[in-house]
């Protein structure tokens, strides 16, 4: 290989490495939408995101400026997934199956003096194996359920902020 197709192909793989970067550490569906919002609005201080774990998601503080007296509601609902186990009064299994059990976290954002906007951070945590079983149900009424263990994952999220008047969100996160 000649040095000029050798620098060439480091440049491509510097490129390749730096474009997977950007893809990965964005947020998974994340978006703004200016329109959205009433005109000026930006991001003053802090960054909006959001992180899932294997057992939740935490949704960064953020001050927006330039929103006049516009009230807004953010919004951080996650779905939980789980295996139910279904056991007979034999202590047989008897059936497997799925269920979801969401949470929702919301707060209503009030702007203060200047234009400002304080958001704060919203978190979410799995439920406990009781809250699941207070939503789960076997086929059978005779039946047990209980959750398999190790089983409760996030099934989906979405993180929004809707401004008081419009009728879709200005930030948009999901995963």
């Amino acid at each position: 290989m000649t040095t000029s197709k050798r620098a060439a192909h480091a440049v491509l793989i510097a490129i390749t490495a730096l474009f997977a970067l950007l893809i990965f550490s964005s947020p998974a569906g994340a978006a703004v939408f200016p329109a959205n919002a009433p005109s000026g609005t930006h991001v003053q201080v802090g960054t909006p995101g959001c992180t899932a774990t294997a057992t939740g998601v935490s949704c960064a503080s953020f001050e927006l400026a330039g929103v006049g007296h516009t009230n807004a509601t953010v919004s951080l609902a996650v779905t939980y997934g789980a295996t139910i186990n279904c056991t007979n009064h034999g202590g047989q299994l008897v059936e497997v199956h799925s269920d979801a059990v969401t949470t929702v976290t919301s707060a209503a954002l009030t702007s203060s003096k200047n234009g400002r906007l304080v958001v704060p951070a919203l978190s979410s945590t799995a439920p406990t194996n009781a809250a699941i079983l207070a939503q789960a149900d076997c086929p059978n009424p005779n039946w047990t359920p209980s959750v398999q263990s190790g089983s409760v994952h996030i099934a989906s999220w979405s993180y929004t902020l809707t401004f008081a008047g419009f009728t879709s969100p200005y930030i948009s996160f999901s995963g």
